[in-house]
């Protein structure tokens, strides 16, 4: 398929580069949904929290000043986009970030954005 003119040339002599390298809707979904997951600013501030520690509902819930069930909420939607994970040990569930290229980076991102240092850095 042949590409399309553009409707103006403003003489960046570049569109045509970027137009090549321009994501397709299917390659971008990924960080597009994370990002939704994100926009919530409890579920901002459990992510980020978990990037420092693991940790119980109960201690997350309390670090936060949550209810439980507010916090359940938001971790099933944090495990769902695959940016936290859990395990068990004997009754007691525990979370934590997902060790993914994307969690990592949006942990940087958020730190960056919002001038956060991080705890690992007076460790």
């Amino acid at each position: 398929m042949k590409e399309q003119k553009l409707p103006h040339d403003h003489g960046h002599n570049n569109e045509e580069l970027i137009r090549k390298h321009l994501p397709g809707e299917a390659e971008i979904a990924g960080v597009s949904e994370a990002m939704k997951q994100l926009g919530d600013p409890s579920r901002l501030r459990i992510f980020w929290l978990l990037c420092h520690c693991e940790e119980c509902v109960l201690n997350i819930a309390a670090i936060v000043n949550m209810t439980s069930p507010a916090v359940s909420h938001h971790l099933r939607i944090l495990k769902s986009s695959g940016l936290i994970v859990s395990r068990r040990e004997g009754k007691e569930m525990y979370y934590r970030t997902a060790d993914t290229e994307l969690a990592q980076m949006l942990h940087h991102m958020i730190e960056k954005l919002g001038k956060i240092t991080c705890p690992e850095e007076y460790i």
